[in-house]
């Protein structure tokens, strides 16, 4: 049942994968319907919803992302992190929350969908220290733009971008940003089913001259 809903919103999306890739992603909402009952991950409760607001959410960000090495920084479930590792095996995907239960999840998720390309962390955003910085810092979950680029500026690499994952755009929480920084796209994102607005807004650091 869910293979079907989720083939149907694939195809809604434009977004081709392969059987094994498809398989994944349900078993991945059937692991974060299973273990939300015990660790209340996701206030999502139904996995067809599920596939909609956190599956399709994740996956429709994927051909914007340039490079390599990717972090996900209060990554919750692992969303959008683990659905991108899972459509995108060439490239990395380090897992960032302060939560151990949500990182225990992520763990048993690589393990279980066999993943080799997701790197989980256990650790508050600013008291981690990569020993190589990022082509990009993901995140769907933080408050505004200007707590995203304070707190995450010390990952990205010199050319890294920062991705937020938005609902509406909100032009007052742009204007709150630091001069150090400037929005370089502003992209609306469709999410087939899923009720109100979509945006990816990227973000990256001024060069000092």
């Amino acid at each position: 049942m869910l293979l079907g809903k989720l083939t149907q919103l694939l195809a809604q999306a434009n977004i081709s994968l392969t059987d094994q890739q498809k398989a994944q992603l349900v078993k991945l909402v059937e692991l974060l319907h299973k273990w939300n009952k015990a660790y209340n991950l996701t206030s999502v409760r139904d996995p067809q919803e599920m596939l909609v607001k956190h599956i399709l959410d994740s996956l429709v960000v994927s051909p914007f992302l340039k490079g390599e090495r990717f972090i996900d920084v209060g990554t919750g479930p692992g969303l959008p992190g683990l659905p991108l590792a899972i459509i995108n095996p060439t490239k990395k995907f380090y897992l960032l929350d302060s939560l151990g239960k949500r990182i225990s999840f992520i763990r048993n998720a690589i393990r279980e969908l066999g993943l080799t390309n997701v790197e989980p962390i256990l650790s508050r955003v600013e008291d981690y220290q990569p020993e190589q910085k990022f082509d990009g810092v993901l995140s769907r979950a933080f408050a505004s733009l200007q707590d995203m680029t304070d707190w995450c500026q010390h990952l990205p690499n010199e050319n890294g971008i920062f991705y937020a994952l938005k609902g509406q755009y909100q032009e007052d929480e742009v204007k709150m940003l630091n001069d150090d920084f400037q929005i370089i796209d502003v992209i609306k994102l469709t999410v087939p089913e899923l009720v109100g607005e979509r945006h990816l807004i990227c973000v990256k650091s001024v060069a000092k001259i």
